[in-house]
Formats: C-alpha cells, structure tokens, sequence
C-alpha cells in the first residue's frame, strides 16, 4: 500500500511539473504555427503563473527542466556547423538543468511568499547573460500588460486568491489594473523610403569559399532592386558580406560608388587591431560608417565564464579562435536627417542597446537566423521584439536572413 501511494505520488509532481512547462511555453509554439489568439494566451499564461505558485516543490526542478528544453533547445541547432553535432544532446540536457536548478531556487524554501519574491526576482536575471527567457514575455499576445509592475500584480493577485480562505474573488482585483486591450497602432513612418532585403541563404552555403562570388552579385541584385524601385535606403541583413569587409577595397569601392545613388546598410566582419567586429556598414553619399556590437551572443560570440575555461574551451571546440570584441556603445546612423539605432542580432533583444535613445524613434536591427532554422528560434525572437519595441517605444525594422522580415510598432 505504501509502495502504491509512493509511486502514485511521484507519477503527480512530475505530470504537474510537466503541464507546468506546457503552459509556460505554449505561447511560443502558438505564436510559431501562427495561432495568436489573445483571450487564449490571456487565459494560458495565467494558469501558467499560478501552478507556478502553487505546485509542489519536487515539480519545479522538471517544470524548469522542460520549460528550459522547450524555450531554448534551439541552441544545439546550430552546432552543426561547428562540426559539432555530437554534441547536441549534452548541450539540450545542459540547458534543461540549468534551468532545472534555478527553478528548484524559487522554493529552496517553501513558503509562497518565497516563491513569489524569488520568481519576480528572476525576471531580472539572465543566465549566462542570456536573457532570452523572460515571464513577462508570455502575455506579449494576450490582454494582459508586460511590464513589471504587471507582472507584480500578477503575482499580488494569485497570492490573494491562495490565501484567501474565503471572499476568494476579491484577488482578481489587481489583476483589473494590468488589462491591456490595446488602443490601436500609431503608425510612424520614418522619412526614409526602406528596402528591407529578405534573404534566405542556407547557413551551409554562407561560409563556403566557392559560393561568394554568387553570394556577393546576390547582394548587389538586391541593392539594384532597391535603386530600380527609387528607394532611399537599402538594408541587407547580418554577414550579408561573409568577409572583412574594411580589408577588401574592390568592395569597399563598389558600395561607396552606389551610395552615391542609395544608401546602404549590410552586415559584415570587421578587423582592427587585430580584434574582430560583428559590424554594421552604412553607405551614404560616398562615406562610411561603421557601428560594432555591442552585446555579443553567450557562448556564441563570447564566452560568459572565466578566462581559463575561454580558452580551454575554444581550444577543443572551436579552433582556438578569439572571441569577437565588442563596442562599449550602441551607434546611430542619421539617415534622412533622422537617428536609426543600430542593432545586430542577439542586442536587439537586450535592455542595453536601448540605452541613451534620446529622441532616438526607430532601430533597424539586421539579423541572420540560418544559424537555427528549422526552428522556434525566429517566433521567440519576433516576440522578443514586439515586446522591445512596446517597452521603449520604437519601431523596429528587423531585416533578417532565414526569416521573414518584419516592422514592429510600439
């Protein structure tokens, strides 16, 4: 009898921390096959929150585990080309435990206020400067606010409705200030007439040495594409240029011959000092400008530990190459008398890149997401970003290799 009740008991904290995970994750996957329906996230979310709360402790280290897989197994994808496939199942595990550990610490001790505190303590921490799982995000197609003062409430709410005893109805209270029902979207439309360049070179292709010369005129159709359609910008995506650009003056002299017509922004590698650049190229008028990364991809671009393990593991996984460096400061281009921010990729989705706006309304941000397609990596980061431009305000325009391109409005 005790064996039954036992084994009873384990069959529950794991399917309870296992319904946990899909609810904490099904606006993603939602959002990926295209079904945004907002009363069913609205309802999907806080269910999510509230067997957060409410799940025995056992539960949270699976719930953390599965949610960690679900958000980000992603990351292997791009391990193939590194040669590293073998390695795709310690990196998916490594990412679920890490994830496992950290939501085992929202009940280290089991009180709900605990919880609660460490929860919303959590909304402010990025693993490994990777801060791509954020709470907040899960309402970004619902009725509900995202901000943290929204999320807050949230968590006031359900504590109200646990420990209530009786007059159960009066925790909904909170959640009454946080509907969002949206007011409509301001369109604000730049000066400049963009041509956002959708490119879908296969990652496999990109590198190869045999394949630039095809790689390039591709780039240059999609520039005189723009010209013929009398644009005033055109924008190709990151790495469209899979070179050192600065370090290759035939190129270097066909762009600025042509931003005398149009301007440009591609991505490209940049060298100096002998430090490497993942680098944004603005053309225009027969000047170059230049912004460099700010926020470097974790595990990616830079490696977030210790440097002897930095280079310990570049030595056995990638070759012994360097890190990329990276700029202290976001740059803004001034195209048609307005400022663009600049934004490559992964800084797109981090509060820095959006220090300093100042009257700062728009952002173009270039990405190349080949590195993991087939995969829900694009629908988190196109979430990402609707939740970025809400937040502070600015229309992005997101011009990406891999993945469709898209404006994002406030």
């Amino acid at each position: 009898m005790f064996l039954l009740k036992r084994d009873y008991s384990n069959k529950n904290f794991i399917i309870k921390g296992f319904i946990t995970a899909i609810l904490l994750s099904s606006f993603i996957y939602l959002s990926h096959f295209n079904i945004e329906i907002k009363l069913l996230n609205t309802f999907l979310g806080l269910f999510a929150i509230y067997f957060l709360l409410i799940i025995p402790k056992n539960s949270l280290p699976i719930t953390g585990f599965l949610t960690g897989i679900l958000w980000c197994y992603w990351m292997a994808v791009s391990l193939q080309y590194y040669d590293l496939i073998y390695l795709t199942p310690v990196v998916i595990i490594g990412i679920g435990l890490v994830y496992a550990i950290i939501f085992y610490l929202f009940a280290f001790y089991d009180r709900l206020t605990i919880r609660i505190a460490m929860i919303f303590a959590f909304t402010f921490f990025a693993p490994f400067g990777f801060n791509w799982m954020k709470f907040e995000l899960i309402f970004i197609d619902s009725y509900i606010g995202t901000s943290k003062i929204d999320f807050a409430l949230i968590l006031i709410s359900f504590y109200f409705i646990i420990k209530l005893k009786r007059h159960k109805i009066l925790g909904l209270i909170p959640l009454l200030f946080i509907l969002d029902f949206g007011k409509g979207e301001f369109i604000d439309n730049p000066k400049a007439n963009i041509y956002m360049s959708q490119m879908n070179i296969e990652q496999s292709l990109k590198w190869q040495k045999e394949y630039q010369t095809t790689l390039i005129e591709k780039n240059f159709e999609e520039i005189s594409k723009a010209i013929e359609s009398k644009k005033d910008l055109v924008v190709l995506p990151e790495t469209a240029f899979t070179n050192v650009l600065n370090k290759n003056a035939e190129l270097l002299e066909r762009l600025i011959y042509l931003s005398n017509e149009i301007d440009i922004l591609t991505g490209a590698l940049y060298v100096e000092n002998n430090q490497i650049y993942n680098a944004s190229y603005f053309f225009t008028k027969g000047e170059i400008q230049v912004a460099k990364k700010v926020v470097l991809v974790p595990f990616g671009e830079e490696i977030p530990l210790p440097k002897y393990f930095v280079d310990l593991i570049n030595k056995l996984f990638y070759n012994g190459a360097s890190d990329y460096s990276k700029a202290s400061t976001p740059t803004d281009f001034v195209i048609k008398g307005e400022k663009f921010r600049n934004a490559i990729c992964y800084e797109g989705t981090t509060d820095k890149i959006f220090e300093n706006l100042g009257d700062t309304r728009y952002m173009i941000m270039i990405t190349n997401n080949a590195w993991f397609t087939p995969s829900i990596e694009p629908t988190l980061q196109h979430l990402l970003l609707k939740y970025y431009s809400k937040k502070y305000g600015v229309t992005i325009f997101h011009v990406a290799n891999g993945s469709p391109n898209r404006i994002y409005r406030p």
